[in-house]
């Protein structure tokens, strides 16, 4: 058998184990029924964002930001015309609620995305690197961990006037990532001793290559875990910014909502306008954290003895 023969025989014994990890990995997640609410909750909204395309193809007035209706210019209850009413301007609020939906998955993905990859890669480099690589990147992290964020968001929103979206997002990023890194970090710690890295620095192997060929691949599930958790940040991030006036004035979001109807002087007098982007605010935290707790499960077989035992 030659070279290429064998490494073709390795692929293919190597993809059913990976199927059967997953399918396996599943069969855990199903019996947990956070994760099975969560995922429902999850997919809720992820309908709700799909759907936030519609209206304005319906008819022009349902636009989220500009759409207003000819015949109202208030802010009015349910009908049959406006499901959820009309905001202070005759705006369909039903509208404004799904556009909310994809916004807050485009925060809360997009900064936690971010934030985790650059937590993963300084965790792993300062756990592999050595004491002064780890000393260094260590105490950077502990410097950002202890500034709020909310607070420097707040301070930058009052220096530079007002912030869009993605200004948000990347300093939601930029503030979120060393708590990841410090986890990343010490399991590197617990990996670079293993047999399989040893082999690999003297089989001539470079730093980069073992991190990312060798030491990622056992971190990324722990990463993808503590992103679940940072969705969850991000969206309550924006959305206090929106609230206290400092989000992007060009986007609809939740917070934005909730904003207009506070400072339109409806917050009382209009529960139709109030309560629903509270609640999906609510909802759609909450998903992401049973979400993250049943992945938990998943990746810590203690866990789920500690559950059996219960």
């Amino acid at each position: 058998m030659d070279a290429q023969e064998k490494i073709i025989k390795k692929k293919r014994l190597k993809k059913p184990g990976r199927e059967r990890r997953w399918k396996k990995n599943w069969a855990i997640y199903k019996k947990n029924i956070l994760g099975r609410v969560g995922l429902a909750l999850l997919s809720f909204f992820v309908l709700m964002a799909l759907c936030s395309y519609i209206p304005p193809w319906i008819d022009p007035m349902y636009q989220p930001m500009s759409g207003v209706d000819p015949e109202i210019s208030k802010s009015t209850g349910p009908s049959l015309r406006h499901w959820l009413g009309t905001d202070f301007m005759g705006r369909d609020l039903f509208s404004q609620l799904l556009a909310g939906a994809r916004v807050a998955f485009m925060v809360g993905i997009s900064s936690a995305f971010m934030s985790i990859l650059l937590g993963t890669l300084v965790g792993m480099i300062s756990g592999y690197m050595g004491k002064w690589v780890d000393t260094i990147l260590m105490r950077l992290a502990d410097i950002i961990m202890v500034m709020p964020t909310l607070l420097v968001v707040l301070i930058l929103a009052a220096l530079f006037g007002q912030l869009n979206i993605w200004s948000i997002v990347l300093i939601i990023a930029l503030f979120r990532w060393p708590g990841v890194s410090r986890v990343i970090r010490a399991q590197t710690l617990s990996l670079r001793h293993r047999p399989f890295i040893e082999s690999a620095k003297v089989s001539g192997a470079s730093h980069m290559r073992i991190i990312f060929r060798h030491i990622m691949p056992n971190v990324l599930p722990l990463s993808f875990l503590y992103m679940t958790f940072r969705v969850t940040a991000a969206i309550n991030i924006e959305a206090a910014l929106a609230f206290l006036g400092f989000g992007d004035p060009g986007t609809v979001s939740w917070g934005m909502m909730l904003q207009w109807v506070w400072k339109t002087g409806h917050m009382f007098k209009a529960p139709y306008w109030l309560l629903p982007p509270g609640i999906c605010i609510s909802l759609i935290t909450l998903s992401f954290y049973m979400l993250g707790r049943a992945m938990d499960e998943v990746l810590d077989p203690r866990l789920r003895k500690e559950g059996e035992r219960y």
